[in-house]
């Protein structure tokens, strides 16, 4: 096996290896029970990059720390929603990524407090059209950013509801991944990449992307958020 091939497979490993851990400490957060109602979302960002540190030494992370509820979910990343309180009836998500060593992560999650039923069914429709596009990726080898981007949409429509954002997913380990024009937009699952996402990048370091599916309902003022790995685990 030669070196590059070597060298792949760590660099799949550490990266898979960085999401269990990122998952990990989701699993954590639920367990603590720390989106609750009447915590603010930057004091929730404090206490989750403190959990953090706790339990994995991570005091990095390569974007920053999103945490929204309410109609502050409606914005894309690179808003910067006035800081509010979570609400006895929420829906919140997170969207973190610690880095784990020299390894990044990229993992968001939906909560829902209370019993709303339109909530609750965009919590859930969250990670079925994730898997759908997943399933969609993996059976089109020559698929393009600007073709699974059109996917998901459609599938966010079929469902009720459409994307948050101008994008639907990123490489991972594209600095900074606020910024999507010019000549970077092959690095994003985006309308007007047309580029086949199954390629090396300038590196040779085969790709490796994450998909971010933003569903919101603007009437309602909700949004939720479901992010991981796309081509690895």
């Amino acid at each position: 096996m030669s070196v590059a091939g070597v060298d792949e497979q760590a660099r799949a490993r550490g990266l898979v290896e960085a999401q269990d851990k990122a998952v990990a400490l989701f699993d954590e957060i639920v367990r603590r029970g720390l989106v609750r109602p009447g915590v603010r979302e930057s004091v929730l960002s404090a206490e989750v990059r403190d959990l953090g540190a706790e339990l994995f030494g991570t005091r990095r992370h390569w974007h920053k720390r999103i945490v929204r509820s309410g109609p502050n979910t409606l914005q894309p990343y690179r808003e910067n929603p006035p800081d509010r309180e979570i609400g006895a009836d929420d829906i919140a998500f997170l969207d973190l990524g610690p880095v784990f060593a020299e390894w990044e992560a990229d993992l968001g999650r939906t909560f829902v407090l209370g019993d709303d039923p339109v909530k609750h069914r965009l919590r859930d429709d969250l990670p079925r059209i994730f898997a759908a596009g997943r399933a969609y990726f993996d059976a089109h080898p020559q698929v393009t950013g600007q073709q699974l981007h059109a996917h998901i949409a459609g599938l966010a429509a079929d469902a009720g509801w459409e994307l948050g954002g101008a994008h639907c997913g990123h490489l991972l380990g594209e600095f900074p991944h606020e910024l999507i024009d010019g000549e970077r937009i092959e690095s994003y699952i985006a309308a007007g990449n047309p580029t086949a996402m199954r390629r090396v990048d300038r590196s040779g370091r085969r790709c490796h992307w994450i998909l971010e599916v933003h569903l919101i309902d603007r009437d309602r003022e909700i949004g939720g958020f479901y992010e991981q790995l796309l081509t690895l685990g």
